[in-house]
C-alpha cells in the first residue's frame, strides 16, 4: 500500500482543465517503462480519469480501444477531449494524449460511457480455480517499485511468470492495487500489466510493443469498489503470432468470481 512518502494514484493522474476539450497534467517518472517511453497502462487510466473530470461527460467508462500511435515520454502531457455522440444511455468520445508542444498524437483513444441500467445478470464464463493470494509468496524485485506498473501494482503469480519460450502462453497471476482501493481508471491500467505473449513463444529478451488495446469494463463503479485493496484474478493467454504481429486476451476477475473486465490487444514484435 501507498506510504506517506509516495503519491497516490490520484496525485499522478491529476489533471487542469486548460480550455473547454484541454487538459495538462505532469506524467512522472514512476510511469516510465524499461524501454524509456511511458507505460501504456498509465494512458488508459488517465483515458478514464479525463472523462470522469470532463464536466459534459455522462456515466461511467464501459469501453476503452486505444491506439498507440508514438511514444510518450515523462514530462507535460496534454490531453483533448471530444465527444463524437451523446445519446439517452450512451455516450462515446475521443481522447487523445501528446507531448506539451507537439502536433503528434502519442495515443488515440474511443471512449464509450455509459449510464449502467439495472438489468438480470447473466454469466457464462467461470473464474479459473487459484489458490488464494496469502499463500503465494511476495515477489522479491528489489527496484521494481520505481518502475510502470510495478510502482502501482503488486502481483503474485500462481504460473506463466517469468515469462519463457515453450508451448503455453497462459499465466495467472493475484493482482492488486499499491495506492488504494481499485477503481475503474486502476482496473482499467492492470489491463497492460501482463508480460507480452510473444515472449511465450521466443522468450524473455524479445521486443515488443502495444499496437492497440480494447477494454471491456464489465464491473460498474459499484462493484469494482467492493474489492476495495483486495486482490483481482488475472488470467492472460495469448492465440497467434506472425509477420510482426501477435495478439493477447485476459479476464480480471473478483475474489468471489465476478468478472470485472476483459481485454484484447494486438503488439508488434521483432
Amino acid at each position: 500500500m501507498s506510504t506517506t512518502n509516495d503519491p497516490s494514484i490520484a496525485d499522478s493522474l491529476s489533471l487542469t482543465a486548460v480550455a473547454p476539450g484541454r487538459w495538462s497534467t505532469i506524467a512522472g517518472p514512476e510511469w516510465v517503462n524499461p524501454g524509456g517511453g511511458l507505460w501504456g497502462g498509465y494512458a488508459i487510466g488517465l483515458c478514464i480519469r479525463v472523462l470522469e473530470a470532463e464536466p459534459e461527460a455522462v456515466g461511467e467508462a464501459l469501453s476503452l480501444t486505444l491506439t498507440y500511435a508514438a511514444g510518450l515520454t515523462a514530462g507535460p502531457v496534454e490531453v483533448r477531449t471530444n465527444r463524437l455522440r451523446q445519446g439517452g444511455s450512451v455516450g462515446v468520445w475521443v481522447v487523445e494524449l501528446l507531448a506539451a508542444g507537439s502536433q503528434q498524437v502519442s495515443v488515440h483513444a474511443v471512449v464509450t460511457l455509459a449510464r449502467r441500467p439495472k438489468t438480470p445478470d447473466f454469466a457464462f464464463a467461470e473464474m479459473p480455480a487459484a489458490p488464494p493470494p496469502e499463500s503465494l509468496p511476495v515477489p522479491e524485485m528489489p527496484g521494481a517499485g520505481l518502475h510502470f506498473g510495478a510502482w502501482a501494482f503488486e502481483r503474485r503469480t500462481l504460473e506463466g511468470f517469468p515469462p519463457q519460450a515453450g508451448g503455453d502462453s497462459r499465466s495467472l497471476a493475484w493482482v492488486r492495487s499499491r495506492r488504494g482501493p481499485l477503481d475503474k481508471a486502476l482496473l482499467g491500467m492492470i489491463t497492460d500489466n501482463s508480460a507480452p505473449r510473444a515472449m511465450y513463444a521466443l522468450g524473455p529478451t524479445v521486443m515488443t510493443t502495444t499496437l492497440s488495446l480494447t477494454v471491456y469494463l464489465h464491473g460498474t463503479i459499484d462493484e469494482i469498489a467492493a474489492v476495495g485493496d483486495d486482490y483481482i484474478l488475472v488470467e492472460c493467454e495469448g492465440r497467434v503470432g506472425g509477420g510482426g504481429a501477435s495478439d493477447e486476451r485476459s479476464s480480471y476477475w473478483r475474489r468471489d468470481g465476478k468478472l470485472l473486465a476483459t481485454s484484447e490487444q494486438l503488439a508488434w514484435y521483432r
